[in-house]
């Protein structure tokens, strides 16, 4: 399961289904096409997994920053679009600052909120109930319109107290 999250609501707006032998990188073209095209997506992180021309193409085509770390042994894409001139950006970037430093000037650390998404989302019920795909899919979307409906209640405020 794929899920994409709205990073100031905290809400899952985009969830794909797939076996355990699809990767992050197909997938994420089909995540970012569940938002409506006249909403605004203002940047995409993800992880290093997505670093391939159809997902950084795929998110230049939304008007999205990509916040995808460059790959270990990654070099330069010859800047023939949008999405290989934003990631040769990042690259350089990286390859200046050092990964560990681009990770925090980037954002990339936002990513971790999906990753909690996801575990609250586990913590709903590790296995499903249905045998059929199908019906698997629709049990997951009812326990993501569940899990929004609590992030909707409202989310906790942690401040400091002196």
């Amino acid at each position: 399961m794929h899920i994409g999250t709205d990073e100031e609501t905290l809400e899952v707006r985009a969830i794909e289904v797939t076996g355990s032998n699809i990767g992050d990188a197909p997938i994420l073209p089909d995540l970012l096409d569940q938002t409506p095209a006249d909403e605004q997506i203002g940047s995409v992180t993800a992880d290093g997994a997505c670093d391939t021309r159809k997902c950084h193409e795929a998110i230049a085509a939304r008007g999205a920053a990509a916040v995808i770390p460059p790959r270990k042994n990654a070099t330069p894409w010859k800047p023939t679009s949008p999405g290989a001139v934003a990631r040769n950006e990042a690259l350089r970037a990286s390859k200046y600052l050092g990964r560990a430093i681009w990770r925090r000037w980037s954002g990339h650390h936002r990513r971790s909120r999906v990753e909690s998404k996801m575990n609250c989302i586990k913590l709903l019920g590790q296995s499903l109930m249905a045998k059929d795909f199908e019906r698997q899919v629709a049990e997951l979307q009812v326990r993501i319109a569940v899990l929004n409906g609590y992030t909707a209640l409202g989310i906790p405020v942690t401040v400091p107290v002196e």
